[in-house]
């Protein structure tokens, strides 16, 4: 392990605030406190819940994490390739989406377009079982969404739902 524990603080190995100037040990509190933050995001990534993915080659990598009280909160960035989507399904809590590349075509269980989102645009998806929606990438690029979930402790990223009657997947 590259980190290790003193008093409240996480530090990479071999950094001690003996006897240096206040600005240098300043900036190295910072930087144990950085290294110390991809510690605990990369001990609490392994216990998330995976949602079925989408299509072929629909991926998603967590970011970061945090629990707070009985909800999780989790930053992920999914990419989806062009031609493919999300598959219907719904969040067990509040989604918030920004398109970092691509263009994301958004519907709901209507079978109708509740929203085309250029790089750039962001996106609020509200919970429950009665907000089935599809995501899909009608482009010739990867779409790139940075999202937080906002969930109940333990919940998957989505709940998988039939195909509400719609012509498409």
């Amino acid at each position: 392990m590259f980190c290790q524990t003193h008093s409240h603080v996480t530090f990479p190995l071999g950094v001690t605030t003996s006897s240096r100037p206040k600005g240098i040990i300043m900036r190295n509190m910072l930087r144990a406190a950085a290294v110390g933050a991809a510690c605990t995001a990369l001990s609490l990534t392994s216990a998330v819940a995976q949602a079925t993915p989408g299509g072929p080659g629909v991926t998603g990598k967590v970011l970061a994490q945090k629990t707070i009280g009985d909800r999780d909160y989790i930053l992920r960035e999914v990419t989806i390739p062009p031609g493919q989507g999300t598959g219907w399904h719904y969040h067990d809590g509040t989604l918030y989406a920004y398109v970092k590349q691509g263009t994301l075509s958004h519907f709901d269980a209507t079978c109708a377009s509740d929203g085309v989102y250029d790089k750039g645009s962001s996106l609020k998806e509200p919970s429950g079982a009665d907000h089935v929606h599809l995501g899909q990438n009608r482009g010739a690029t990867d779409v790139v969404l940075e999202v937080l979930y906002v969930l109940p402790h333990g919940a998957p990223f989505a709940e998988d739902a039939p195909n509400p009657g719609c012509t498409f997947q």
